[in-house]
């Protein structure tokens, strides 16, 4: 696994031993990262449950001016700080070891909203739409951000009263990847 594009090209990371991660394949991130916007210009990340901090630090190599990675292992959070320092973005990370629900409630007592946000929970703790909630009641995504969510291909993700739209589907095997807008905003 390695930085595809940006400043950090080539760079290799580490990844969190055992089989409870499951990291985004180079080629699937590749292909993600070429409709999400190859490059940014600015803007906050959040990589939610950031096993090895993968797409977060992706989006930072590609202008992201700041990510937050929270995760509950500390494993993992260690792992996404090491592959960060050793990508040379220990300013532009911080590292919280948090719940997902608590930390995006803290968020908002911080006045905090996202451009780009990076869901991938584990498959079996179906939290998923318990944290799609959170987001869209507390405003963590800002009217122009986006959201994407890694997931089963056969689970639907958005529920009938949801202020996010489908804005594309990425398909790989047994995973789809999901882009979601504010409903109103017109996809690019």
């Amino acid at each position: 696994m390695r930085i595809i594009a940006g400043s950090a090209k080539g760079i290799r990371l580490k990844m969190v031993p055992g089989n409870h991660v499951r990291p985004t394949a180079d080629r699937v991130k590749e292909s993600l990262f070429s409709v999400i916007g190859p490059f940014f210009d600015g803007g906050k990340g959040l990589d939610l449950f950031t096993g090895t901090g993968s797409l977060g630090l992706e989006a930072i190599s590609r202008g992201m001016d700041q990510v937050y990675f929270v995760d509950q292992s500390a494993v993992s959070l260690r792992i996404a700080r090491e592959n960060a320092v050793h990508c040379g973005f220990s300013d532009q990370a911080v590292f919280l070891r948090r719940d997902a629900r608590s930390v995006l409630k803290y968020f908002a007592t911080k006045s905090l909203q996202f451009d780009l946000i990076f869901l991938d929970p584990p498959y079996h703790e179906n939290l998923l739409q318990p944290v799609l909630s959170l987001i869209q009641e507390k405003s963590l995504l800002s009217p122009e951000g986006l959201l994407v969510v890694e997931h089963p291909h056969t689970l639907s993700i958005l529920s009938s009263d949801s202020s996010f739209v489908t804005s594309r589907e990425l398909s790989y095997g047994d995973t789809t990847i999901t882009l979601l807008k504010q409903k109103g905003v017109t996809s690019a």
